[in-house]
């Protein structure tokens, strides 16, 4: 089948120049997802010092020998083959979180239940140091848009960061609980949502701050969109905010995942109801819901878990086919066709789907499970291509590197593992 480019809007849109940010600039819109008043952003915060959003050159990373890590620590109920090349175990309970520097893709950083953090190198496991201080389980982590800083986050609001080359925090904060993290994609901004429903930005790392209160809810995810002027964030009563946006209207449950394309003209965003309902950005009106057209059967949990209810877990964009992946908790994959907003592949797998990401240049979407299995599909045909095993619990998150190459997964048998994912069989 033929691949169609995503749309030229990015094109068309301006470059990035400095930009300022105004304690009185009135920069949130609200996307009502659920009826009801619409509820003013209120600007809380500081002026701060004009940031410099222009991107950077990108460095080629080092190839590395690979070093297979012999196995060993827990041992649980899907033992078989490891088809990683690496594995780091220093976590001592379950792993929830891992990022990859993005300038050379050499670096992890994952954060784990027993409250720590660790940044160590993809090609052997070495640890290069670690991320101390957090009191709580760290569910956040990732590197800066240039790879200099690293920022971690724990579930009682704890947020430090450090410098890279000198391994020494340089800022830390404390927030109200935390439901997500991100990086700006161009510049040393990090913005967070708490459950009290407030949005931060900060400058890293002097400190100066802005936030945005949201509705007497958590802010359970968010995202900075292409352009870097604009961010979504949506909230457990189903609404999004968004900078920019005029007012829509749509459905109704808590959201818990949100994307967006390519060229940010379009959101994506997955709740508890099962719902996935694509936004347009530059209208703010609801412009397709997608669903799963049947129910599969309720996959294993685990020991002592009832599945009794099905949502979204997982969504994203493809690059180059105008496709939405989404994942849910019963185990679907769902590619939808946007142009068409039909249903086009139902995929299934024998545990819940926990995160899902496509594959860069490609109609290839990977995605992690509850079984402990990380499988790559081809959207076109439905098609499983390949599957990697090694995990002995289920896997918790995972990135991918820029080249496809590498699999940097995390899971409650309290490792990280690294799969080359460059293999003949694919």
């Amino acid at each position: 089948m033929e691949s169609e480019s995503e749309s030229g809007a990015a094109a068309d849109t301006p470059p990035l120049e400095t930009l300022s940010f105004h304690g009185d600039e009135e920069i949130i819109e609200v996307v009502e997802l659920d009826p009801g008043p619409p509820d003013p952003a209120d600007d809380l915060a500081q002026e701060m010092e004009d940031v410099d959003f222009e991107e950077e050159e990108e460095e080629e990373g080092n190839e590395e020998g690979w070093v297979l890590e012999p196995q060993e620590g827990v041992v649980g109920s899907m033992e078989g083959p490891d088809d990683s090349e690496v594995t780091f175990a220093l976590h001592s309970a379950s792993v929830f979180c891992v990022s990859l520097d993005p300038k050379t893709n050499t670096l992890a950083v994952t954060g784990g239940e027993d409250d720590k953090a660790f940044v160590w190198r993809l090609s052997d496991g070495e640890l290069l140091f670690e991320c101390a201080g957090h009191k709580d389980s760290v569910t956040c982590a990732g590197f800066s848009h240039d790879s200099t800083l690293v920022a971690t986050g724990d579930m009682s609001g704890l947020l430090k960061v450090w410098q890279v080359d000198t391994k020494e925090e340089v800022w830390s904060f404390e927030a109200g609980d935390l439901e997500w993290m991100e990086w700006h994609p161009r510049a040393p901004v990090l913005l967070a949502g708490t459950a009290d429903g407030n949005t931060w930005m900060w400058k890293v790392p002097n400190g100066d701050c802005k936030t945005f209160q949201g509705p007497n809810c958590p802010a359970t995810c968010g995202r900075v969109l292409p352009d870097g002027k604009r961010a979504v964030v949506g909230y457990e009563d189903g609404t999004i905010r968004i900078w920019d946006l005029k007012q829509g209207s749509g459905g109704s449950g808590p959201l818990t995942c949100v994307a967006a394309n390519q060229d940010g003209s379009l959101i994506l965003t997955g709740s508890v109801d099962c719902q996935a309902k694509l936004v347009s950005a530059t209208t703010g009106k609801v412009v397709g819901v997608f669903r799963p057209e049947t129910v599969a059967s309720q996959p294993s949990l685990g020991e002592g878990e009832e599945s009794e209810s099905n949502s979204v877990e997982s969504l994203g964009f493809c690059s180059v086919m105008p496709l939405a992946a989404v994942g849910y908790l019963d185990g679907t994959l769902a590619i939808y066709d946007l142009a068409t907003q039909t249903l086009r592949h139902q995929c299934q797998h024998q545990s819940g789907i926990v995160q899902l990401l496509w594959e860069a240049g490609t109609a290839v979407v990977y995605t992690c499970s509850l079984d402990g299995i990380v499988r790559l599909w081809d959207a076109r045909t439905g098609r499983l291509l390949t599957d990697y095993r090694g995990h002995t619990a289920e896997i918790l998150d995972f990135a991918l590197s820029k080249d496809a190459s590498l699999v940097v997964t995390t899971s409650g048998d309290h490792k990280a593992k690294v799969f080359c994912v460059q293999r003949p069989d694919r």
